[in-house]
């Protein structure tokens, strides 16, 4: 199926477009060899290509021209999260060329095919071009004051009408860290936390199961550290197509230390290709899978028994429900043979540490947050947590998944993960400088169940997997004052979601649609509307600048590469002018320097640096961070930690966290939990999250800390009352003191380091004085000082706990097995059912009800779905990139020999693809061993065709994809993670037909 095209919509005629090629633009060596066929004719094929005119070379005087102006700019690519250097070389202002950035650690000067034609995304000429609106059916150019007043009219009378949470506010992955902080911050000015963004979709299955086992919800070690991984363990990971660049560092593992690589995936995917072990599994049995490998583990005594002992809580409940997979259970469930299983067991126990990565084909069921914390404990038993060459290693799917996460774009937190409690809201009022009860009064209150009101302040959003139900679900059934009204798609594809048709009807019921982005995006086209639609232009992150983390929680910084395009505006300006439209902007902004009507992007940094205790992102300035990327050289590529030069010891990109304020200097940590290395270059234990005792056992590490801690043992989170308790409070400056009394409630202004003498307090002291200030622990101290005496001491200011294997806040405290909602086998429906229907995150959603029905008959078929290198997201960037368009024109369905044999179905052939819920889609069969039988895989970057009937003609002219084809999503099904609302895309039924 990848094939290169000469036909069709991303190419035209030959000849015609050869000649034209040549006779425009400077070409460079290459792509001249290629146009002019000599690689393969010589001067053959230039006589062919001029049409056998040949004539006699005759000097020429060059025309005079202006001199060159050439100037360099180092940016990070803007697809997936490994984070890879961008050497933009500029021409008087114009982008010409792209170098190679070899000082970078994370991709020594390499790109993927995307990377590689990034130039082309930022200076693409089907970019959205002006503001839009949609009137009568048909696309009328608007100017921006117009766009902003109408819209912002449109909302203000929804929200007097229905209430704030009536707008929805969604994200974008591809958002700067300060746009993403501006974008929650927002959110929270309007008074809603309906807000959300890619990651509920990818990897909020990956925050909540790992966040809640060991304390942070994000990749443990890093892609370089991979170098020292003794074995490979992938599930549901497809490096080689979704993060091409860090499949470098497994080869170098596998080379290099002779690591066995292991792909567990239902597909022989291009990563499965280098694998020392391929298991092929049936989609949705990841929890029975790791199982059945800890099974052999436990039999055999291979666990590392004194690391479980120090550092892991619950093991033991774990192993009660191991001993019931045994070898033959195993492989009735997964299919995967069981003398494989109990082979890949020995290997991991041979070969420590080894690491695991997963992706998406782990975290997007409903019952991912299961599968990511089984993943976590399989780790845990090998002792492979901490380790250097071990961890979870989470490949992540867009630039900035990782910090519009930490940065709270999310429907259940504040940034930092401080959650949307009284106590969250009053810390983020104190970074924010912001009376709290002003910001209480812009969101609705409404009456709960129970008949008492309720703040909506408090109450997680409608996440984006769900934001059509906000619309279509009847108004009494909806945990919120009334419906969702207005839907801003803020650098968001529809096409990514699942329940397309159902997205439809939603859209068509709103009262506005607002599309800011580049590109139009399938939203442009997917609704059936006359009116009520806007589209706004917004630059790609090369016409801006700011700070971006990879996967690692390493945080970098962009250059600005070229002024934005046609009429684009920057994400950050157009926040400013809708906050300006609706009446927050001088509150919002207040600490912040408008320039014009664009933000001052440092001082944006600056002030989530003020706020972000929880995980560690204070440390990491302007300063430090464009230093670091100046200084790329200076940095080990395996360790990441400079060796000499002006960041000596620290790590590359200050990856979270990197504690205290920037003038304390933390390295950063790269690998977290590791208790071999000092908490003050980067060391930690985990996090005490989960309270100090569980009925009546220990919770705390035992016998385990890290080097150089003053308490060696575990210990609890850091308090004013810890320090005071332990003598270390007098280590704490003036400045610090009276910052934590402020916190505290006891000083009414926040103090400011010029005002404060050597004197604790001012005025009267309260008698309840030791009680307040003893409360303020290293989450909410503004000044940093508890983190930096804890520091001091050796210690972790989160404590020192242990992992907890189980998690007793969850459905199931000890993963199970729970068989999709859209199951082939009905013998295993009942021994392995879903839960029960339940209403949360606002939404009555349904488990049960769905399973219980029997469609396998019908839809005989798993559907699952995945990526392409070609493509990414929604496809809509890089299906609009005629270099990266040409090399994937087709929208296909992967089907095994064996079943399309059956079903008379021919490779290449067209069929349709129908869903138990009534919707279809026409594509192309690709005939292969890739899928197993009774599978079949379709990519989701498509869009632009629905249900056989091609929609180009209603984009804006001129904006239309180069590449069109079917979403995959049309014919996904309905089903939601029991803990996040993940959407799930990888294990559905399906029918195919011939066309």
């Amino acid at each position: 199926m990848l094939r290169k095209k000469t036909h069709g919509v991303a190419r035209g005629p030959r000849l015609s477009s050869a000649g034209a090629e040549f006779g425009t633009a400077a070409i460079d060596r290459r792509t001249f060899l290629k146009r002019s066929g000599l690689t393969i004719g010589g001067a053959a094929a230039v006589t062919a290509l001029s049409g056998g005119m040949v004539s006699r070379a005759e000097a020429q005087t060059a025309p005079a021209t202006e001199a060159p102006k050439l100037v360099s700019k180092k940016t990070i690519c803007t697809h997936c999260a490994v984070g890879c250097t961008v050497i933009a070389e500029l021409d008087h202002g114009v982008w010409t060329r792209q170098g190679i950035g070899i000082d970078s650690p994370f991709n020594l000067g390499g790109h993927c095919a995307k990377g590689a034609a990034v130039r082309e995304h930022a200076h693409g000429e089907r970019r959205l071009k002006h503001p839009m609106k949609l009137v009568g059916g048909k696309w009328q150019k608007v100017g921006w004051d117009e766009a902003i007043n109408e819209i912002g009219d449109r909302m203000l009378k929804v929200r007097d009408t229905s209430g704030p949470d009536s707008v929805y506010w969604l994200g974008s992955a591809k958002h700067s860290n300060e746009q993403a902080y501006l974008m929650r911050k927002f959110a929270a000015y309007w008074g809603t936390n309906n807000v959300d963004h890619q990651a509920r979709i990818c990897h909020s299955t990956t925050v909540a199961g790992v966040a809640n086992t060991w304390g942070y919800g994000a990749m443990t070690n890093s892609f370089n550290d991979i170098h020292n991984s003794r074995a490979i363990i992938l599930f549901g990971s497809n490096p080689a197509e979704a993060h091409p660049v860090s499949l470098l560092h497994l080869l170098k593992a596998k080379e290099e230390n002779n690591a066995p690589l292991i792909v567990c995936d239902p597909r022989f995917t291009r990563t499965a290709a280098h694998a020392d072990e391929f298991v092929r599994f049936r989609p949705g049995t990841d929890v029975a899978l790791v199982w059945g490998i800890l099974y052999h583990i436990f039999k055999n005594g291979w666990e590392d028994k004194n690391y479980i002992r120090q550092r892991v809580w619950g093991m033991d409940q774990i192993r009660q429900e191991v001993d019931k997979w045994t070898p033959d259970k195993v492989e009735q469930v997964t299919g995967a043979p069981a003398s494989q299983v109990e082979r890949v067991a020995r290997t991991l126990a041979n070969n420590r540490p080894a690491t695991l990565v997963w992706c998406m084909g782990g975290t997007q069921h409903t019952n991912g947050s299961s599968n990511t914390r089984a993943y976590s404990i399989l780790q845990l038993a090998l002792g492979n947590i901490g380790k250097h060459g071990g961890g979870a290693n989470i490949f992540r799917g867009h630039d900035n998944v990782q910090g519009a996460t930490d940065l709270g774009v999310l429907a259940d937190t504040l940034p930092g993960y401080y959650g949307l409690s009284a106590g969250a809201w009053a810390h983020w009022a104190r970074v924010w400088q912001e009376d709290l009860d002003w910001l209480k009064g812009r969101f609705a209150t409404m009456k709960g169940k129970d008949g008492k009101s309720k703040a909506m302040m408090n109450e997680t959003g409608i996440p984006v997997s769900r934001w059509i139900d906000g619309v279509l679900e009847a108004r009494e059934n909806i945990e919120q004052p009334d419906n969702t009204k207005v839907m801003v798609f803020w650098g968001h594809a529809p096409n990514s979601q699942t329940r397309l048709p159902e997205m439809r009807k939603a859209m068509g019921m709103l009262d506005t649609l607002v599309v800011i982005d580049p590109y139009p995006t399938m939203t442009a086209v997917l609704q059936d509307r006359q009116d009520g639609v806007y589209l706004l232009p917004a630059t790609t992150q090369f016409e801006t600048y700011g700070s971006v983390t990879a996967s690692n929680r390493s945080i970098q910084w962009r250059e600005k590469v070229i002024e934005p395009l046609f009429d684009s505006k920057v994400d950050h300006e157009i926040m400013y002018l809708f906050a300006k439209k609706l009446g927050f902007a001088d509150k919002m902004f207040r600490n912040i320097k408008i320039e014009g009507t664009i933000p001052h992007v440092e001082d944006v940094t600056r002030e989530w640096n003020r706020g972000m205790w929880t995980i560690g992102m204070t440390g990491q300035s302007p300063e430090r961070l464009k230093s670091h990327m100046e200084n790329q050289h200076t940095f080990d590529k395996t360790t990441l930690r400079a060796v000499g030069g002006p960041h000596d010891g620290e790590f590359y990109g200050l990856p979270w966290p990197c504690w205290g304020t920037p003038e304390m200097g933390h390295t950063g940590s790269c690998v977290l939990y590791d208790i071999t290395t000092p908490v003050a270059k980067g060391g930690m234990g985990f996090r005490a999250r989960f309270g100090v005792e569980r009925n009546g056992q220990n919770l705390l590490a035992e016998g385990s800390y890290p080097v150089g801690s003053e308490i060696q043992d575990g210990y609890p989170e850091f308090t004013m009352g810890m320090l005071r308790g332990l003598g270390w409070d007098k280590d704490l400056t003036a400045y610090e003191r009276r910052m934590i009394e402020y916190v505290a409630g006891i000083l009414e202004k926040q103090p400011s380091q010029e005002e404060v003498g050597e004197t604790s307090q001012q005025g009267e002291i309260p008698s309840d004085y030791d009680k307040k200030v003893d409360g303020v622990n290293w989450k909410l101290d503004l000044s940093g000082g508890i983190q930096r005496v804890a520091i001091k001491h050796g210690c972790a200011p989160y404590g020192n706990a242990k992992a907890r294997a189980v998690v007793w806040t969850f459905p199931d405290p000890v993963p199970l097995h729970r068989e999709p909602l859209y199951a082939p086998n009905r013998q295993l429906v009942a021994e392995y059912p879903t839960i029960a229907d339940k209403t949360f995150w606002r939404l009555p959603t349904a488990y049960e009800s769905i399973q219980k029905i029997d469609y396998s008959k019908d839809f005989p078929l798993i559907m699952t779905s995945g990526r392409l290198v070609e493509y990414e997201g929604g496809g809509d960037e890089t299906r609009s990139n005629p270099w990266l368009a040409e090399l994937q024109q087709q929208m296909y369905v992967e089907i095994n020999t064996y079943d399309a044999n059956n079903l008379g179905i021919r490779d290449k052939s067209m069929v349709w693809l129908h869903s138990p819920e009534g919707s279809k889609i026409r594509i192309q069969a690709m005939v292969t061993e890739r899928v197993g039988r009774g599978v079949v895989f379709t990519p989701f970057h498509f869009g632009g065709v629905f249900e056989g009937t091609e929609l180009r003609d209603k984009y804006p002219e001129g904006s239309d994809p180069i590449v069109i084809g079917e979403a995959c999503n049309t014919a996904q099904t309905y089903g939601y993670d029991m803990v996040t609302q993940m959407q799930e895309t990888k294990t559905t039924l399906c029918r195919l037909e011939r066309a």
